[in-house]
């Protein structure tokens, strides 16, 4: 059974760079190491195509992030010759991750500080099913390129009113520790 998302993976140029941007950014604190630059950088030794990877990619890095109460963000930091550029919200593929905020203004005051660059002010969310007196979305673009939406709808959305079924939403999700033994 599916339960939810669990992370999402974004390679980075550098991982001390992008692990001190989303400390300084949300607030974000390091879970654990899984690969260090203390190692010799990781070869993928032909498996390359079963992580979808370009041949003699190599992993110098990999970290687990915690940015609130959502899914982790796993950095890694990879290098191959070729590699390139992060993907435009217009590209197919992920195109952006989004940090739910209770307070957009100082969310994208405090994202600017850190290094990121704001696309927008913030601006009502767009279509009728999210839309609310109170409701804002903005995008922004991370030092290495990643976009970033920050969104909040403290009024709630219309599509509620249209199913029992609702969207995740930082600060009310449920964890739970699986039984190990």
């Amino acid at each position: 059974m599916t339960v939810g998302i669990d992370h999402i993976g974004i390679n980075v140029p550098d991982i001390e760079s992008a692990s001190s941007f989303l400390q300084q950014a949300f607030d974000a604190e390091i879970l654990y190491e899984s690969y260090s630059k203390q190692q010799p950088p990781l070869e993928f030794d032909g498996n390359e195509a079963n992580l979808n990877l370009s041949p003699q990619t190599k992993l110098f890095a990999c970290r687990m992030i915690k940015i609130g109460s959502g899914p982790d963000i796993e950095l890694f930091e990879v290098h191959v010759n070729g590699q390139r550029e992060a993907v435009k919200s217009s590209d197919l593929g992920i195109q952006h991750f989004a940090i739910y905020t209770e307070d957009i203004k100082s969310s994208l005051e405090k994202f600017s500080k850190a290094g990121g660059k704001l696309l927008s002010d913030p601006d009502r969310l767009l279509f009728p099913l999210e839309t609310g007196e109170k409701n804002f979305f903005c995008y922004g673009v991370t030092p290495w390129g990643t976009s970033v939406e920050f969104i909040t709808y403290p009024d709630g959305m219309p599509y509620e009113k249209q199913t029992n079924l609702r969207r995740f939403k930082a600060g009310r999700s449920v964890f739970f520790t699986p039984d190990i033994r």
